[in-house]
Parts: C-alpha cells; structure tokens; sequence
C-alpha cells in the first residue's frame, strides 16, 4: 500500500508516518513547512520507502500531478493549522490551511480514483457544551473558534464527496494532542517561559481550564487500527476519560523543571482567549466499544510530554 500523509512533517503526521513505515507502507509526504519542520521527518531522508514533497496543498494543479505521478491508495489529511491562538487574530489561517486543504485533496482524490481518507477533526466542531460530555450524534455542533468552524467544514465537504463518489472515510475527533516534537501549546509556552524568567509565570485565563489530554502514540496507534473502514463517513471521537487542568500543567512543568515555589500569575477569565472552550468532555463509548482505549490518561501524556519537551527527546 502506498499513502499520501498530507501535513506529514507536522507534529501528529510525523509520527503517524512512523508507524506506517513500520507496518511496511509506501509513504509520500506533503508539506509547505507552515507548521510542521524539517527535523520532524529528518530521520526518514534514507528510508527508500519514504518520498518528500515541499508542495502548498492549496496550489491544486501542483498537488494532483503529485496524485497523478505517486499512484497512491490512501491518503492521510493531517494538514491544518493547528495553532487555535494564531487564527485568531487572521482567520484566513484557517481558510486557506484547513478548509482549502481538505477540498483540493479529496478533488485530486475523485479525479484520480483514490477511494480511501482519513480526516483529522477535532473537539472544538462541538463548541462550548459547559463541560456536559458529547457524543459523536450531538446534533449541536456549534464551533466558537475559526479552527473548529473550518474543521466542522471540512467534515461537511468530506461527507458529500463521500456518497457522491463512494470513498471509504475514517473521521477522527480529538481534543488536545501531546507527546514528542511538540511545537506550540500550553505546555511548550510554559517551558519556554520558565526557561527564559523562571521568578513567575503567567498563565491565561484563570486556571480552571480543564481538557483531555491525548498522548501522540495513543493516536496513532487509534488511527492505525481503525483505518480500514466501510464505504462511507465512519466518525469516532478519540481521547481519553480524565482530563488535566492548566493549573496542574503549570505544576507539573514546575515539578520536572526542579522549581518550587513558583508564584502563577493569572490574566483572568474562564478562557485563555477569545475562542477557547474553557472545559471539554467526551462521550468515548463508541471507541471503548470497538475494542481501543487509550494506554495513557491525561496527566501522564502531560507529564511525560514536559519530559520529551525539556530532553528534546525524539
């Protein structure tokens, strides 16, 4: 088998590239670097069964020559922008990196027979529920951020390009992703805050913030098992049943730092910024069902990403 791993050189596809590799795959990478860097897939240059291309997944006649010339059976959409904070402040972020991502690929996939996708979606399609745990038949998908909204588009245009040309398609919904070559987030914000002023840190919001966090291992061994699917739209959300606060992300960044005594200053409110849902719970039942649970809860992918984070630790 032979995949394209869209977004490949990003912090998820990286790894996710890793394991099909492993498993004795074929893989063409395709990334413009917007997010995702060249030390991610540095280790795969010599891997005869590993080709890069430096390619905008937006440029469409670009792309489906890359389709046209690899052949390939399945294709991995990681591509987004997964930096919430960024888009923001420009949500053509996310309309050209997310949303226009995801309607060149399945173009190219329909013009060039290519029957099999995986999409990675997110929790934020699901908006602010007040912490009540949603399932993957909530009908109130009410994103509050850019992200979520392309994120919630995609999976729009994904399900129509699905009946009309019979695609096989794995939907993923997952909250927060750590682990290993991490590049932005909460937890690389506070390293590289206490490494550059170590008397105090400032945490936005007020604290109280709680998601699930989800070990990168943990995904892709999930996308892994599941990616053979059925014709049509198969959607499971992907995480884990505890959840961690940022004020215990603070502390333990502080416990694996060696600082004691750290004085936390808060920005304040229920949210670190304009579009962040401050509490998130998942109904899991439908993964747990089919056999998968994650190996790590949330405080220990927390954990053990400070540690990766701080040994720079592949």
């Amino acid at each position: 088998m032979k995949a394209l791993v869209a977004g490949g050189a990003g912090f998820i596809g990286s790894h996710l590239i890793d394991a099909l590799l492993a498993e004795n795959w074929e893989v063409v990478c395709v990334d413009n670097f917007f997010i995702g860097t060249r030390e991610n897939i540095g280790h795969l240059a010599d891997n005869p069964r590993f080709k890069f291309y430096e390619q905008d997944l937006t440029e469409f006649d670009a792309v489906l020559k890359i389709f046209e010339e690899e052949q390939v059976d399945y294709v991995f959409h990681m591509a987004a922008n997964s930096d919430i904070q960024a888009s923001a402040n420009d949500p053509l972020i996310e309309y050209q990196n997310t949303y226009s991502t995801t309607f060149v690929l399945l173009e190219c996939m329909r013009r060039t027979g290519v029957k099999k996708l995986f999409f990675a979606s997110t929790s934020a399609v699901y908006g602010e529920q007040m912490g009540a745990q949603v399932s993957e038949e909530a009908v109130a998908l009410h994103p509050i951020s850019y992200y979520g909204g392309a994120k919630l588009g995609s999976e729009a245009i994904i399900s129509s390009f699905a009946f009309m040309n019979d695609l096989s398609v794995l939907v993923f919904r997952f909250p927060n992703v750590i682990g290993p070559r991490l590049t932005h987030g909460v937890i690389f914000d506070f390293v590289r805050r206490l490494k550059e002023d170590p008397s105090h840190l400032r945490i936005l919001g007020d604290g109280t913030q709680s998601k699930p966090y989800l070990y990168v291992l943990d995904l892709v061994d999930a996308i892994m098992r599941f990616k053979d699917v059925p014709k049509g739209v198969t959607l499971y959300n992907v995480g884990v049943e505890t959840q961690t606060s940022v004020t215990r992300i603070a502390e333990i960044v502080c416990e694996k730092m060696g600082l004691s005594g750290i004085p936390f200053e808060y920005t304040g409110g229920r949210g670190g910024w304009k579009g962040d849902v401050p509490v998130f719970a998942y109904n899991l039942d439908k993964i747990h069902i089919a056999g998968w649970h994650a190996n790590m809860t949330s405080d220990e992918a927390v954990a053990q990403t400070v540690e990766k984070v701080l040994g720079c630790r592949r």
